[in-house]
């Protein structure tokens, strides 16, 4: 597997001058707004969805396009957005082991620094006059939302099917990576292949989201963060609705009960953890990502070979296989 170094090499201007861009398109004259920025701005993750929007533009011939970086500026505003105000929606107190905006500065704050990057990620694209991806991007956004109050609605009632879990994390997860893709060819005038990315970007985001749903069942010292926080928040994942759907009679309530009535209760979660491991979930799941991958790739395999190409057949083997 490639490491993320070796993934980012092939763009590695790109992302430099990247970071400026970023900075410089959330800017304010708030002194306020832009402490909080600031704080966000230096605890950025890996960057996984602005490589995903450089690697496509450069594998179907773009050569650092100012659209190109218009367009990952879109999407990572977005993705910010939506992480502050998920952080108060579950009232989270970390992110990436810092604390939380809503910790430090409390609710409201964070929703008004959430709806401020959201409206920047929206005015980023109309002073480019970049009304494609501005299209993109709020398509995006009314998936996002939808996906999360499909899966609040699911969470009550824990009747949720796999295809019902796959629509939320279609939504949710796949949206936003299909967006960076999509948005990755409109950028470099590929409109014609627009379509064929965007699924791409969307079959990756679902492999993405299920790896994610497989860690919280796996040993939180090697991950690096607890396990058992879907059970606690009940939310319904693929390697529990295989374990629901497989287990006997006597199983099934039993795991039932822990997620209506004890799923803030440590040991009965770790029992939870259990009766979907040795259900098959787990495996199940991991079956089902790997298909999600092979499905995704086989949608670039006939785009010319590049290192651009070659890094992001690497990127989409990342989040299929990386540790944490």
């Amino acid at each position: 597997m490639m490491t993320v170094d070796q993934i980012k090499a092939p763009i590695e201007q790109e992302l430099a001058e990247f970071e400026a861009f970023f900075l410089d398109s959330m800017r304010s004259n708030v002194p306020l707004l832009d402490k909080v920025i600031h704080y966000i701005a230096k605890r950025k993750g890996k960057q996984i969805r602005p490589m995903f929007v450089f690697l496509v533009a450069r594998m179907l011939g773009g050569q650092g396009e100012n659209r190109t970086y218009s367009a990952a500026a879109l999407v990572e505003l977005l993705h910010t957005a939506t992480l502050v105000h998920d952080d108060v929606v579950d009232d989270a107190n970390e992110r990436r082991g810092f604390f939380s905006v809503n910790a430090l500065w409390k609710n409201k704050i964070a929703v008004l620094v959430g709806d401020y990057l959201l409206s920047r990620s929206l005015l980023t694209s109309i002073d480019n006059k970049d009304f494609a991806s501005l299209e993109v991007i709020a398509r995006a956004v009314k998936a996002m939302s939808e996906g999360e109050l499909l899966q609040l609605e699911k969470s009550r009632t824990l009747d949720i099917t796999e295809e019902v879990y796959m629509e939320v994390i279609r939504q949710k997860t796949g949206s936003l990576i299909a967006a960076c893709c999509e948005a990755a060819a409109i950028s470099v005038d590929r409109a014609d292949l627009a379509e064929q990315m965007r699924k791409f970007g969307e079959t990756v985001g679902l492999a993405f989201q299920i790896k994610d749903d497989i860690f919280d069942y796996g040993n939180d010292v090697q991950i690096g963060k607890p396990t058992g926080n879907d059970i606690r928040e009940r939310k319904v994942t693929m390697p529990l609705i295989y374990a629901l759907n497989n287990s006997n009679k006597e199983t099934k309530k039993e795991l039932l009960t822990i997620l209506k009535k004890h799923n803030e209760n440590k040991k009965k979660v770790k029992r939870a953890i259990e009766i979907v491991v040795d259900a098959g979930g787990v495996v199940y799941a991991h079956g089902k990502m790997m298909q999600l991958k092979d499905e995704a790739l086989s949608l670039i395999k006939d785009v010319p070979d590049s290192p651009a190409k070659d890094a992001l057949i690497g990127l989409v083997e990342y989040t299929t296989l990386r540790l944490k």
